[in-house]
């Protein structure tokens, strides 16, 4: 019932959006001398707001055209290389990039945000990886008839496309899919897969997430599963391809994120007004770049949301070592050779201090020489895998990590084992 009103009032909002942009356009027109007024400005500024915070926002593009390697720029081509009803694998094809460049699989959460949300992360390693990323679909697009898609479905997208990028990859796993790439890999430890990756990197994700806990760590905690049940999911309302599906609607996901820093989402909206009014361009475009990512989200699966509060944040099945998957215990302790990094941001309100460290604590058979641990000083969650402090501290360590550990014979082992 909540998702159909919900829709209702998209579609009910549509003239009042259509009649804002048709005021914005004439206020702004060059014609017209009242656009030159600060009541002017500030009447266009406000439809321009309006607009903006009443617009369903779809899926963003990746707007990766090119790279630079070596100095030279290079065309960049996004190529589907394996796909499920799921999930496509997408491929960052580069016109001249060199043989031995390290071959990275970014791994994307899947808890909201499309995998757009890494568009900063694939435009900082692509001028020296080959970068592919799990490009996963919203669950509203599904129909019913391609069945459920639960945690264990989810484990075998991911050694499934491991496989399909080969051993020498570096398997990179962003927030959320932490847990479910280190069942993934080792499960491939315990069958000695030869397709096992040469390195994971885990980026602020909650391992552990009793350690450190942050506000939605507590938030799972005290809430009773059958709250969650209850309360979070709801039924896809036809048009949509996946109409009757239960999921975890985008749209609650995006008021619980925002309700975290509410005062701050309001401060950069009432600056973006101010900006508009004072046709300051730059600032403008910034913020418009950052919500235009921000507030574009997908549904998850009922099954998938729930067993993920209960299995991740609730009964924490893998650092307690009861995690199963398809009636196989999950045994970290089987990786002996792939080498393994974690990073934190030291202000992560989403996955705490520790919460990603726990992969060490796991994975006890992986030789000393082959761990890395980073902390990086003053970012949060998102600055664990975007912005300056990424691409001038973060990203440089990982590339070198991904070379001193590079597989050598599609073997799983490493230089450094």
């Amino acid at each position: 019932m909540l998702y159909s009103m919900h829709e209702m009032t998209r579609l009910a909002l549509t003239p009042w959006r259509a009649a804002a942009n048709a005021s914005r356009r004439v206020l702004r027109a060059p014609w017209n001398p009242v656009g030159e007024t600060f009541a002017g400005r500030a009447a266009a500024a406000a439809a321009d707001l309006f607009e903006s915070v009443t617009r369903r926002y779809g899926k963003p593009d990746w707007m990766l055209p090119t790279t630079e390697i070596d100095g030279q720029t290079v065309k960049v081509t996004p190529e589907t290389v394996w796909s499920s009803p799921w999930c496509d694998l997408v491929h960052f094809a580069r016109e001249g990039a060199k043989p031995g460049d390290p071959k990275i699989l970014l791994v994307a959460p899947m808890s909201g945000h499309y995998a757009t949300l890494l568009r900063g992360t694939v435009e900082t390693f692509l001028p020296n990886h080959e970068v592919y990323i799990t490009d996963w679909i919203d669950a509203r697009m599904v129909p019913l008839t391609e069945g459920r898609f639960d945690v264990s479905d989810y484990i075998d997208h991911v050694r499934q496309m491991i496989t399909e990028t080969g051993a020498d990859t570096h398997v990179v796993a962003v927030c959320q899919p932490g847990p479910l790439v280190l069942a993934a890999v080792s499960l491939m430890a315990e069958d000695k897969d030869p397709a096992r990756p040469a390195s994971m990197t885990f980026m602020g994700s909650p391992i552990d997430a009793r350690k450190s806990p942050t506000v939605p760590n507590k938030l799972a905690e005290e809430k009773p599963f059958e709250w969650f049940e209850n309360n979070v999911i709801h039924t896809v309302p036809p048009p949509y391809p996946g109409a009757l599906r239960r999921v975890y609607p985008g749209f609650l996901q995006l008021a619980g994120f925002m309700n975290m820093n509410w005062d701050k989402h309001v401060d950069a909206h009432w600056q973006y007004f101010s900006d508009l009014v004072e046709g300051d361009g730059e600032p403008v475009e910034k913020h418009r770049e950052f919500y235009d990512e921000y507030l574009a989200v997908m549904d998850l699966t009922e099954e998938f949301y729930l067993q993920t509060i209960r299995l991740i944040f609730q009964e924490h099945a893998l650092p307690r070592g009861e995690l199963m998957h398809r009636g196989r215990l999950v045994n970290p302790a089987a990786i002996t050779d792939v080498a393994l990094m974690t990073v934190e941001g030291e202000r992560d309100d989403i996955s705490g201090i520790g919460q990603t460290q726990a992969a060490h604590d796991l994975c006890v058979n992986i030789p000393e020489a082959m761990r890395v641990d980073w902390v990086q000083p003053k970012v949060g969650h998102y600055g664990v895998f975007n912005g300056s402090r990424f691409r001038a501290e973060i990203a440089p360590r990982m590339g070198a990590f991904f070379r001193e550990h590079a597989s050598s014979g599609g073997t799983g082992k490493t230089k450094a084992a």
